[in-house]
């Protein structure tokens, strides 16, 4: 198979879809890597190492585009790239389709196979989506914490405190891969952790495993209100795999919050967990809702770009591989991670929940039936 992987466009985006590790794995099975030329070099990799890893090198993102079968991504192709896409091409990349309708349409009306990074599932995890939710949620503290300073409109807070005074209240919505992460990076400040979350089996267990400075409450409307009142920083962190993500936060809930606190939305890929996130970038990375700062980057772990990039070829170098090795029918059939992985296939919808974030259940087929 002939895999391609272009340059990432995104603002900031210095990831790429394929190191040389994973370009020599391709090789080795006997497939052809094409890389644009100077892809790597956000995450500090030459065109030379492609090279020696067997990869060859194209000038241009749409001799990639035009020379590849299958399509290895990091970002979901923005606007420029849709006439890039091939009828029946494989795009392997995060799409977060049920926060962009337009790009749900090209893609159908593209025809291209869309393989999800952030639906490809195994039992109850997501593996693709796990590196990223890692990175982002141990910059959210770091990036909240930056926000927190006056000089950004926040509170001027010091998250640790010093001797003396009390460090930071940090409000961390969700239990799961990014909220664990950001709560050990918060507790590691040393700031008050409090986790809201509804699953009592997943309390236990963060209960178990966190310092005595984090918290584990069960989440519901009373609970969430009384510790907007106290937080400083809240961080957004639930995920319904697919689906658009739940607003937790209203835009009347910023009332109850001091002037100055900082939201975090790590879910902004999925829509935002708060009423009042928009996506920002690494450029303009922060706005201000009635003295509320919102910190809502859509890509946030392209500024640790090096770090990001090798964790998350560490993940999708095996499903790409046996997509390659197998073709994309066959892969499906032998491999219900990868089915799931599926959300568009030759111009239907084939993961449900993005059918339903814009009603159109119409365009909806189940995978085994179009396969």
């Amino acid at each position: 198979m002939r895999i391609g992987c272009p340059k990432e466009i995104k603002n900031n985006e210095n990831r790429v879809g394929i190191i040389p590790n994973a370009a020599q794995a391709y090789v080795n099975a006997g497939h052809e890597v094409f890389i644009e030329k100077g892809a790597g070099l956000g995450s500090a990799i030459t065109d030379e190492e492609y090279v020696k890893a067997g990869a060859k090198i194209l000038s241009s993102a749409k001799e990639v585009w035009d020379i590849a079968e299958m399509l290895v991504k990091v970002k979901e192709p923005l606007e420029s790239e849709y006439e890039l896409m091939r009828e029946n091409q494989i795009v392997y990349t995060y799409f977060h389709f049920a926060a962009n309708e337009p790009l749900l349409k090209a893609c159908i009306e593209r025809k291209i196979i869309s393989v999800a990074y952030e639906t490809v599932q195994e039992g109850y995890s997501l593996p693709l989506l796990k590196p990223m939710s890692e990175v982002a949620g141990r910059m959210a503290p770091i990036m909240g914490s930056y926000y927190l300073g006056k000089t950004y409109g926040g509170r001027g807070i010091l998250p640790m405190g010093v001797t003396g005074v009390a460090p930071a209240n940090i409000l961390i919505l969700g239990g799961g891969t990014v909220g664990t992460n950001a709560a050990k990076i918060a507790a590691g400040l040393g700031a008050n952790v409090t986790i809201l979350d509804v699953s009592l089996e997943r309390m236990e267990y963060l209960s178990e495993i966190m310092p005595p400075n984090v918290n584990c409450v069960y989440s519901d409307k009373i609970s969430l209100e009384n510790y907007l009142k106290t937080s400083d920083m809240v961080i957004g962190a639930v995920l319904i795999p697919g689906a658009k993500a739940p607003k937790l936060v209203t835009k009347k809930d910023l009332k109850l919050m001091k002037k100055g606190a900082v939201l975090v939305d790590v879910a902004i890929d999925q829509g935002g967990c708060f009423e009042t996130s928009h996506a920002t970038t690494h450029t303009e990375p922060i706005f201000a809702i009635d003295d509320v700062v919102h910190y809502c980057v859509a890509n946030m772990p392209g500024m640790y770009a090096n770090t990001s990039t090798f964790a998350l070829n560490n993940a999708t170098i095996k499903y790409g591989l046996f997509i390659a090795n197998k073709g994309l029918e066959k892969a499906c059939k032998e491999s219900v991670a990868i089915s799931k992985g599926v959300n568009t296939y030759k111009g239907v919808i084939t993961y449900k929940p993005v059918a339903e974030a814009f009603e159109l259940e119409k365009n909806y087929k189940d995978l085994d039936k179009v396969l």
